[in-house]
């Protein structure tokens, strides 16, 4: 475990799995501890993981100043880290609203990246928007499934704002909804509703992101679930255009593509970290 002081003296906690190369992980929700990463499928077989608490959540401290949730202004918690490890670049991690993150560091700090990898990342830093149509079109798509139409009422509510029936909603996120999938769903489900609150706010421009992402000359990798209702493989892939070294690729499963498909998504991230 790694405990250090960020930019407005909050200490934050980072926690250290495997051997090998170093990738630093953000954890998404947002405002979920990166325990639910676990080690990544197995990924920390292959590399050296460095698994973030965002400030608030897991062992790392809630701030004296609850504006600091925001994703703009917790850039300057992963460049402490960065500075921390003793890293002149690193190779990052963001899965889901961590994928925004990781995106406004790079915009920020492009320098400091080694590769980047999103993980079914939030699109919105960038400006590209999920039409409740790819919503309910990717939402459909999974209506043969026995869970399907006694679940659906509650991925409704839950997207209206009903909290409550979020881990009830889970289903829609993972895939296949097994034994596994709603052990992990179940097991993980708590989050910061502070840090959730305030993470998207005082968002800077889309159109300045998307100028300095265009400059990145280094790797970068966009996986989508297939089954994902929001990144769509599309939005992936209109993402990855956006960086001059982007792909996309789009795997089996939905949101947690290390749970529901460990192999291919460890292979796949190895692949690209190591070419």
């Amino acid at each position: 475990m790694i405990r250090f002081a960020s930019y407005d003296g909050t200490v934050l906690v980072c926690h250290e799995r495997g051997e090998g190369p170093a990738l630093v992980c953000l954890p998404g929700g947002p405002g979920r501890s990166s325990r639910y990463l676990g080690d990544l499928g197995g990924l920390s077989a292959r590399r050296r993981l460095f698994l973030l608490d965002n400030r608030g959540t897991g062992e790392s401290a809630a701030p004296r100043d609850p504006d600091t949730y925001a994703m703009d202004r917790m850039v300057a918690d992963v460049e402490a880290l960065r500075v921390r490890l003793g890293l002149e670049r690193m190779d990052l991690l963001g899965h889901s609203a961590a994928g925004g993150l990781a995106l406004l560091y790079a915009a920020r700090h492009p320098e400091r990246i080694g590769h980047l990898v999103l993980v079914t990342p939030t699109v919105h830093p960038v400006g590209i928007e999920i039409t409740d149509e790819q919503w309910s079109a990717q939402i459909e798509a999974r209506a043969d499934e026995s869970w399907y139409e006694s679940r659906l009422p509650d991925l409704k509510a839950w997207d209206a704002g009903d909290e409550s029936r979020r881990l009830r909603a889970q289903p829609f996120f993972y895939s296949p909804w097994n034994e596994a999938a709603e052990a992990h769903a179940t097991r993980f489900a708590d989050r910061s509703a502070e840090a959730a609150k305030r993470f998207h706010t005082d968002m800077p421009s889309a159109e300045r992101t998307r100028a300095n992402l265009a400059k990145l000359t280094t790797p970068v990798l966009v996986i989508a679930g297939e089954h994902d209702p929001g990144p769509t493989p599309t939005h992936a892939a209109e993402l990855a255009a956006i960086f001059p070294q982007g792909t996309s690729t789009v795997l089996p499963g939905a949101h947690y593509p290390w749970v529901t498909a460990p192999n291919t998504f460890t292979q796949t991230i190895e692949a690209f970290l190591a070419g």
